[in-house]
């Protein structure tokens, strides 16, 4: 009875301030593990471990947000305990290489609540791996067959009225390889449309290996290249399809929107503003780049008004002529 006098103080003060035990937990960053890809296509394109060191640098050095942005790579299954504290695990790879057969461990932090964004080939699995887990975590999937992924010109628009799209432009112009006609949930109201494009014949540069009837009939229709997906058991997912080109992060608007998002799976405010980051120089664009050797090039900033200007894409007529 002679401790109650100095028990009853803390009490109290945990009743009136719940944050009272855990006031060092709250001092915490929050942590974004970025899982990059290994080298790929050739310099300039999948830089995935140079776009996941600048977007890292941006969140770190630049946002002004109490986070911790960790890059590691597709060789992390080596220790999975590097992603036991993570908040949200963005994922920039060649298909699901970067998930290296770690179903249900990730399966495991997605029922946790762990954010995951999954970014241009990241977003490729098989048709029953899209089912079973893409779907459950992030909303949809790319699926071959269905979905079609060609390069093109494309004027994305950004929902202002989420917080994906604080600080951005409402349009945003970029020449990238946008996958669109996705395979989303059964329940398609649940999935956001963050970020549409609308594909036509004119804005087209490239049609490539899986160009198939829905992309012919989905031009003139606009698509959702980023997506959103608020789970039931708490915990938010991303898919976006952009980033073949390392030059699209030079690009405000695009790398804004990719900040925001991930900010947004992590459970935290987007400010009002965006997520901060810096404009990227030439020397910024080239930083860590991929070794190709003789065959690396130096990149240039972008020039948006050239890609404009650039000649739409021939049509395979008899190609598409056997579409069924």
């Amino acid at each position: 009875m002679k401790r109650l006098p100095l028990i009853l103080p803390v009490l109290l003060a945990a009743l009136v301030c719940p944050f009272f035990v855990s006031a060092e937990k709250s001092g915490d960053k929050t942590k974004i593990i970025f899982i990059a890809g290994n080298r790929s296509h050739g310099s300039g394109e999948h830089e995935f471990r140079a776009g996941c060191m600048l977007l890292a640098k941006a969140l770190n050095e630049q946002s002004g947000l109490q986070v911790e942005a960790m890059v590691v790579g597709a060789d992390w299954r080596k220790d999975t305990s590097v992603l036991d504290d993570a908040d949200t695990v963005v994922i920039y790879a060649d298909g699901t290489s970067g998930i290296g057969g770690q179903w249900e461990y990730l399966d495991g932090l997605a029922k946790k609540g762990v954010g995951m964004m999954f970014m241009h080939y990241a977003v490729h699995p098989s048709k029953e791996q899209g089912h079973k887990y893409y779907q459950p975590w992030i909303g949809g999937a790319m699926e071959s067959g269905w979905s079609v992924n060609p390069h093109w010109f494309a004027e994305m628009n950004v929902d202002p009225k989420h917080p994906v799209g604080r600080g951005v432009p409402e349009k945003v112009e970029v020449l990238d390889e946008l996958y669109y006609h996705m395979r989303f949930r059964e329940d398609r109201e649940n999935v956001l449309d963050l970020v549409t494009a609308v594909p036509t014949r004119e804005r087209m540069r490239r049609y490539i290996n899986l160009w198939n009837k829905h992309g012919v009939e989905g031009l003139n229709k606009r698509h959702a290249v980023m997506w959103g997906y608020e789970r039931p058991n708490g915990g938010r997912g991303v898919g976006f399809t952009g980033g073949h080109y390392h030059h699209g992060w030079a690009i405000d608007g695009f790398r804004s929107v990719v900040l925001n998002a991930i900010v947004w799976t992590t459970g935290l405010e987007v400010p009002v503003g965006g997520v901060k980051s810096k404009p990227l120089s030439e020397d910024d664009l080239n930083a860590n780049l991929d070794d190709y050797g003789k065959k690396m090039r130096r990149l240039k900033l972008p020039v948006v008004d050239e890609w404009r200007k650039a000649p739409p894409a021939k049509v395979n007529e008899k190609r598409e002529a056997g579409f069924k």
